[in-house]
């Protein structure tokens, strides 16, 4: 006997195994934060233009730092069945790491709702990388974006949650 997405455990399935965006109606409003991370590796040459501030486009962390923020507030528009929500604050951090020419980005999120902000936070990641590329790709089209994953959530029904090492 084979099992439906929805008795898997998967909320984004009903019962007949049909997509369908999760009631929240009925969850208490909680404060919820998320926080997710990812890098971009380049060319040390790139790297120095980035932290030098000498890219030719601009700064490059600072365009990537609001399209990060903007992207956080556009989830909705982009992820068919998320939920549109009021963030409380989004914080966008950039780490540069000079021995290996990468960037890492690293995004909270805050919500105080009935639903997680896991896909805020992560979307800003992923967006924050692809504006460094794109504001990079003249000069090194060989840029890798890797690792982007939730490293914690917080609040809700589900509780805490942490990622393992």
């Amino acid at each position: 006997m084979s099992s439906t997405p929805a008795s898997s455990g998967l909320t984004h399935f009903d019962a007949a195994g049909q997509a369908h965006m999760v009631d929240v109606g009925g969850k208490a409003q909680t404060h919820r934060v998320a926080v997710a991370t990812g890098c971009i590796r380049m060319q040390p040459a790139t790297f120095a233009l980035v932290r030098d501030g000498n890219a030719k486009k601009g700064d490059v962390l600072g365009v990537a730092r609001v399209a990060a923020i903007m992207a956080s507030k556009r989830t909705a528009d982009l992820i068919p069945l998320c939920h549109p929500i009021a963030l409380d604050r989004v914080a966008v951090e950039f780490t540069l790491v000079e021995a290996d020419s990468r960037i890492h980005c690293t995004v909270t999120a805050e919500t105080r709702g009935r639903t997680g902000v896991e896909m805020e936070a992560l979307t800003a990641v992923q967006v924050g990388l692809l504006t460094i590329y794109d504001m990079c790709k003249a000069v090194d089209r060989g840029m890798t974006i890797d690792g982007v994953r939730l490293l914690e959530k917080h609040g809700g029904k589900s509780g805490d949650w942490v990622a393992a090492g």
